[in-house]
């Protein structure tokens, strides 16, 4: 039987595996009132201010500058590095008339039908980069 292990080491290996975000208490601390607003448009009068005025809407948040630039522009990958959670952030493209499969192939850079086959053919190969730091 091995030591106790360093709990903060440990959730650092998270953050070498390319291309994913794992959502630490960390991240979820982070992201607290992106997901508490992504959260809020469930409730359709949310979703009409919204609607009405995102930036307006955006205010009453207390967002930091980098969230609300992502929130506004829609960049997905940057929400998730600034602490949302996915299934929080569908309530964004849900309301904006997207499905998750067209949202999330913005989010890996190939169209809504290269991303359905990829998926359907098992996913992204385990082939290639598996170590940011090590870039093996």
């Amino acid at each position: 039987m091995t030591g106790p292990r360093d709990i903060h080491a440990y959730l650092a290996e998270f953050e070498d595996i390319p291309g994913t975000r794992v959502f630490t208490a960390s991240r979820a601390r982070q992201g607290y009132k992106l997901n508490q607003f992504a959260m809020s448009l469930m409730k359709p009068e949310n979703r009409e201010r919204w609607k009405a005025d995102e930036r307006a809407y955006l205010e009453d948040w207390n967002l930091t500058p980098e969230q609300e630039a992502a929130v506004l522009s829609r960049d997905y990958n940057a929400l998730l590095d600034l602490g949302g959670n996915i299934y929080f952030l569908a309530k964004v493209f849900s309301t904006d008339g997207l499905s998750f499969v067209q949202a999330v192939s913005t989010m890996t850079g190939v169209s809504v039908e290269e991303y359905q086959a990829m998926m359907n053919a098992g996913g992204r190969s385990p082939d290639g980069v598996r170590s940011i730091r090590e870039k093996r």
